[in-house]
């Protein structure tokens, strides 16, 4: 179940260049970019704990995402 708002992502695609958008597209990114996110996020997690933090840093989530 995507835990993201929809209206965001639907907004996201029109920035892209769409003038309609399908519940199903938006559906399809909100599942995409939640399934990305949560790979950011462990990856930055483990970066934190591998610096003896247990706070996650916005340098954690940018290197996380290399």
């Amino acid at each position: 179940m995507v835990e993201l708002p929809r209206a965001p992502i639907e907004r996201l695609i029109k920035r892209a260049g769409a003038e309609r958008v399908s519940d199903g597209a938006v559906e399809a990114l909100a599942d995409v970019l939640e399934e990305e996110a949560i790979k950011i996020a462990t990856r930055a997690i483990k970066l934190a704990r591998h610096a003896g933090r247990k706070t996650v840093t916005e340098d954690d989530i940018k290197l996380a995402r290399i």
